[in-house]
């Protein structure tokens, strides 16, 4: 039965949308027992729970990409939940709020796309659980680094998010600017995982080296780092005094610097060396570049 569940797509997709509607439930009912006004806590705490929910069910279907659409789910539910629990509707909340769900929307769509059931998962675990010495370790490595870990970079990011929504104040040219800046981001996202989809249909053991991989070999991660950075310029356009809460983007912005991007690189070393080598000369990091 599990077998049968895990290789029908829509069953599948049934049961990842069951496991985050249990998830938000669970989230929810940890977040009722806030009644000191230690929102910020609660909302961790909330966002914890929801993410030990999917953990759970991941362990039981063997599978950790079940958590993979947490990224772009997570952040929409949780900021339009606190946009009705604040009840602010300045403007600053609603253009944050529609760059929010105008980037989730599009990349959860992405992950719709290349996620065809249950029976894959995203290589990066697969690795991580073949190199685990037992299954103690790896459900640790398990936690820890596939779900944890981006929860908390994720939270962190969505921090400056929280305050935007409790703030009156009206929306300004910079806000503007940095709304616009969150659309360029989540469109250089699309374009990008557009470009890198069209590209592996015809060119199956090669390097994208056409459109805006031409200048960068990450732009699509380019686009996810811009975007919180749009969403702190968002809060510091109306309310500069909470500068500090750029640790947000910058955690976002460190994870992508020295995780997300070195790991797909060994890998794409390791499958094309010289193919990826000859790339690597000519063509940014991350920011355009063209040698």
């Amino acid at each position: 039965m599990m077998e049968k569940i895990k290789q029908s797509a829509i069953a599948s997709y049934a049961v990842i949308i069951l496991m985050y509607v249990v998830a938000t439930l669970a989230a929810l009912f940890v977040f009722s027992f806030n009644q000191g006004g230690h929102d910020i806590l609660f909302i961790f705490l909330a966002d914890l729970v929801a993410t030990i929910v999917i953990w759970i069910f991941g362990v039981w279907f063997s599978n950790s990409s079940i958590y993979d659409p947490y990224w772009s789910v997570a952040p929409p539910i949780i900021l339009t939940l606190l946009f009705f629990y604040y009840g602010i509707a300045s403007t600053p909340a609603i253009l944050l709020l529609i760059a929010i769900w105008f980037w989730a929307i599009r990349l959860t769509v992405n992950w719709m796309y290349t996620f065809p059931n249950l029976t894959h998962q995203d290589w990066r675990y697969t690795q991580y659980r073949e190199e685990s010495p037992n299954m103690l370790q790896w459900q640790i490595i398990n936690f820890m680094g596939i779900h944890f870990i981006p929860t908390l970079v994720v939270f962190l990011a969505m921090v400056p998010a929280f305050f935007t929504l409790r703030v009156e104040a009206e929306a300004n040219i910079f806000t503007y600017l940095s709304f616009a800046l969150c659309i360029v981001a989540a469109i250089l996202q699309l374009v990008s995982d557009i470009q890198m989809h069209q590209f592996r249909k015809n060119n199956k053991g090669k390097v994208c080296d056409s459109g805006l991989w031409k200048y960068s070999r990450h732009p699509n991660y380019l686009g996810e780092i811009l975007l919180w950075w749009g969403i702190y310029f968002i809060l510091i356009s109306i309310a500069p005094q909470y500068w500090w809460t750029i640790f947000g983007p910058l955690a976002n912005n460190l994870l992508f610097v020295f995780i997300s991007i070195p790991l797909m690189e060994k890998r794409q070393l390791k499958n094309k060396p010289e193919l990826y080598a000859d790339y690597v000369k000519v063509t940014g990091r991350l920011l355009p570049q063209r040698r």
